[in-house]
């Protein structure tokens, strides 16, 4: 069988391909620029992007599962569910995994109204994104100055969620099930900073900010976590950066329960135990090296 792969060259998608191409299976990578597109041989690669059904037609043509993802390039969610999920009825498709953003979009419910054996995938916090919002600072000063050090998080590396949805998309008793994926282990910033230090064989700090100290250093003097905060609002021209900075300082300074909770999804699904953060740092560390 065909398996669909959409957002083919992000963080999850690239991880899934791969995971579904060691179990000899055949994978189509939808982009939207398929000549940029950095891919594994043995890759039907097609064109392709979600916001815009016409160009959907032919991408489902013999595919029986597909992995969709619930937002388009700047992080919202899609408008056009429903016309996804039509498309890819009438297409034979019978399984599919639906990767959530922040929110629910319009493709979750059109999914869960339909025949499809559809399996909802919450990652509640990337381990990738350590590297994206202090990749840059670590590597020119060798050191992260922000808020409530102690905020607690169970991120998940990026290729755990790629085998839960290779899993779920290629074996059966996933269906209807909306899984909450975590890593391992709950850890705060400074843990992160020890790690990464351990892994890289650098001196890295960790500087705890008041919240006042962090509006002048994002809002005043301009130097907000681009990617952190373009992950949260897209690029919103309507919300500007004093209100995304106050925004995550609320979220920040919470007890999130949700976010700081361990389960054991990567283990139940896939039968062994989800990787831990310093796997993923050691797996990275030359790119936190200066």
């Amino acid at each position: 069988m065909t398996i669909l792969v959409t957002g083919a060259t992000g963080t999850v998608g690239s991880h899934l391909i791969r995971h579904l191409l060691r179990e000899g299976h055949r994978v189509r990578a939808l982009t939207r620029d398929p000549a940029t597109a950095d891919l594994p041989e043995g890759v039907e690669v097609v064109a392709g992007d979600l916001t815009e059904v016409l160009t959907l037609t032919p991408v489902f043509d013999g595919v029986t599962a597909a992995h969709l993802i619930n937002f388009s390039k700047d992080y919202k969610p899609l408008r056009n569910g429903q016309q996804i999920v039509d498309l890819a009825l009438r297409a034979g498709v019978r399984k599919v995994t639906i990767l959530g953003g922040w929110e629910e979009g319009t493709l979750e419910p059109a999914a869960r109204s339909s025949t499809l054996e559809w399996t909802h995938l919450k990652p509640i916090e990337f381990m990738g994104n350590t590297l994206a919002d202090w990749g840059e600072r670590l590597r020119a000063e060798g050191v992260i100055r922000e808020p409530y050090g102690d905020r607690k998080g169970a991120s998940v590396h990026e290729s755990d969620i790629g085998a839960v949805a290779a899993t779920a998309l290629t074996e059966d008793g996933h269906a209807g099930k909306a899984y909450t994926i975590t890593g391992p282990e709950v850890l705060t910033p400074r843990d992160k900073i020890r790690i990464l230090g351990e892994a890289t064989g650098r001196d890295l700090r960790f500087e705890e900010f008041t919240p006042d100290q962090t509006r002048k250093q994002w809002v005043e003097e301009g130097r907000p976590p681009e990617m952190l905060l373009f992950k949260v609002f897209g690029d919103n021209p309507e919300i500007g950066y004093r209100e995304r900075v106050e925004f995550l300082l609320r979220v920040y300074g919470s007890d999130n329960n949700l976010g700081s909770t361990v389960t054991d999804v990567v283990e139940k699904v896939t039968g062994r135990p989800a990787r831990t953060f310093a796997q993923w740092a050691a797996e990275h560390a030359d790119d936190f090296r200066a």
